[in-house]
């Protein structure tokens, strides 16, 4: 059992335009003290094929050193379309939400983003140049892709018989306890 969780994640403000911040309302339960924060990050893909497009949008340190469930909202500012090649501003793509401590990440939560042209005329014919102030950003949040990590954290070693590859869960409905039941080693 890990030192902190992820009990629950909501995504707000879904669907949006691209240019809003987007929104995490995060619940998360501290179920042993440590001794340094815990640090919370947003990345956004912005190109499947080149990761040096990926940005971070965000991060924040959160303190653990009180036993709890704890919940927050991590708003953050929308993805810089500059920063993306135009191919990749529209169509499907990744946000991820990461939990690390001491610079070793122990939870990676993925979603499913799809940035489309809610006007007809342009979904058909889209301009060279994304038209970003046009575009609708929705994030897949009912399917959420939660992997765990094996993480030491201040006291202890992973249990013997850990795997040393990250779990991966495809139902993210119920992040603390549905994990558990069904979580799947990655190949």
């Amino acid at each position: 059992m890990a030192a902190v969780d992820i009990f629950d994640v909501k995504v707000l403000d879904n669907p949006a335009p691209y240019t809003n911040p987007l929104q995490f309302e995060i619940t998360y339960d501290v179920r042993e003290t440590l001794k340094e924060d815990i640090e919370w990050k947003v990345i956004y893909v912005g190109s499947a094929e080149d990761e040096s497009h990926d940005q971070e949008l965000d991060a924040v340190l959160l303190p653990a050193d009180n036993t709890g469930r704890f919940m927050f909202v991590l708003q953050v500012d929308s993805p810089n379309p500059s920063l993306i090649p135009d191919s990749d501003v529209l169509g499907v793509t990744i946000v991820l939400l990461t939990c690390s401590y001491n610079g070793a990440e122990f939870i990676r939560v993925g979603y499913y983003v799809s940035n489309q042209y809610t006007d007809a005329d342009l979904h058909e014919n889209p301009p060279p140049k994304p038209l970003v102030n046009k575009i609708q950003r929705t994030i897949a949040a009912h399917e959420p892709r939660v992997t765990k990590f094996p993480h030491k954290f201040d006291f202890r070693e992973p249990k013997t018989g850990t795997p040393a590859e990250p779990e991966l869960s495809t139902d993210g409905s119920h992040f603390a306890t549905g994990v558990a039941n069904q979580q799947a080693n990655l190949a």
